[in-house]
């Protein structure tokens, strides 16, 4: 569901770009609470493949397509405000390389996959584990709902928007229950792939899924009572070592460069929910064409390259090294940053500590 340009008038674009704005700022602050050593890298991994899995267009039946959204997959392995910045990064890519996405509804975009859809999807699934069992198992189904709720409400709010601010006259009613269906069944598809992904990595790495930090908890012993009390650590001069995350991230990247080099090629050619709903009530009358739309990777093929498969497969792998890199290079930047505030903050300490020594 990538707005073009030519959708909504300027009045909603900017106030939309505003509220995309002000999401940024708050979830760069945010996102330096949920990122470490650890997570950093492996949020622009979530990145790239967001962008690699948004290429998997699949049918949805009825001449339309649908593609995953991201932002319930990308809240709930690295957290909301991470998922922000995530789908920011992802949506600025295929905007400014691959004329996906009008550069004047940038801030549409953004609030619509990268605001609504993550806070959505992050309330839904936070909700569901408060009433479920503290499993696995029960992670995973709330990905899937919230995922597959996100995807309808997301499209509902671009119903709204689009009757405060839309450039064709067209009956709203039927617009938002066009939107709403046909985003309703892209659900669904969205929820699976999401509860696949969040499944895999509990599999191995439930650690790193920042949804799930509470099915690992501390070690508790019962005592002859019948109580649970906390475990002692185990004694010894050497501490316990952190199990690597290279393995994970060299899984990712593979599972990347298969959806965006390979199976990118066998996507669905039918027109995505959001298209088929504007050619069927008039919307698309009024799309303007996308000033990089000539561009080398425009609709993500090369230019001057025939083989479509190839052609595809290559702007895909562009698009994902491109996406991991800028990714991955903001987020270790904004860790490093918090990491510098925070020995600031220490080292002032220590320095109150000592000057209020006798």
């Amino acid at each position: 569901m990538h707005v073009p340009d030519g959708f909504f008038n300027a009045p909603v674009s900017v106030a939309a770009g505003a509220v995309a704005a002000g999401a940024i700022a708050v979830s760069l602050r945010g996102a330096r609470r949920e990122l470490d050593e650890r997570t950093a890298p492996l949020a622009g991994l979530v990145a790239a493949f967001v962008f690699a899995v948004q290429m998997l267009t699949f049918p949805v039946g009825a001449g339309t397509s649908g593609h995953l959204m991201g932002g319930a997959l990308a809240a709930i392995l690295v957290g909301p405000y991470t998922a922000v910045l995530v789908l920011t990064v992802v949506l600025g890519i295929q905007a400014l390389l691959f004329a996906d996405g009008g550069l004047s509804a940038l801030g549409i975009n953004i609030t619509l996959l990268g605001v609504v859809a993550v806070l959505v999807a992050w309330a839904v699934f936070r909700g569901l584990l408060w009433t479920l069992p503290d499993n696995r198992r029960s992670v995973t189904t709330a990905s899937f709902a919230a995922a597959f709720v996100s995807v309808p409400v997301a499209a509902a709010v671009f119903t709204g928007l689009y009757a405060l601010g839309g450039t064709t006259e067209v009956p709203i009613g039927t617009v938002l229950a066009a939107m709403v269906g046909v985003h309703t069944a892209i659900g669904i598809g969205e929820g699976v792939i999401t509860a696949l992904t969040v499944g895999a990595v509990l599999a191995v790495r439930p650690d790193l899924v920042h949804g799930a930090r509470g099915l690992v908890r501390p070690l508790r012993l019962r005592t002859a009572d019948g109580s649970l009390v906390p475990a002692e650590p185990a004694a010894g001069p050497e501490p316990a070592v952190a199990r690597p995350t290279r393995p994970l991230w060299l899984a990712g990247l593979a599972a990347t460069v298969l959806a965006a080099g390979l199976i990118s090629a066998y996507a669905s050619e039918k027109p995505d929910g959001l298209e088929s709903v504007a050619e069927e009530h008039g919307i698309a009358e009024a799309e303007e064409k996308h000033r990089f739309a000539d561009s080398p990777l425009g609709d993500y093929g090369v230019r001057d390259i025939d083989n479509e498969s190839l052609s595809v497969g290559l702007a895909g792998l562009i698009g994902a090294g491109v996406t991991l890199a800028a990714g991955t290079g903001a987020f270790l930047a904004l860790r490093r940053r918090n990491g510098t505030d925070t020995a600031g903050g220490s080292t002032g300490d220590r320095a109150r500590q000592e000057a209020a020594r006798p």
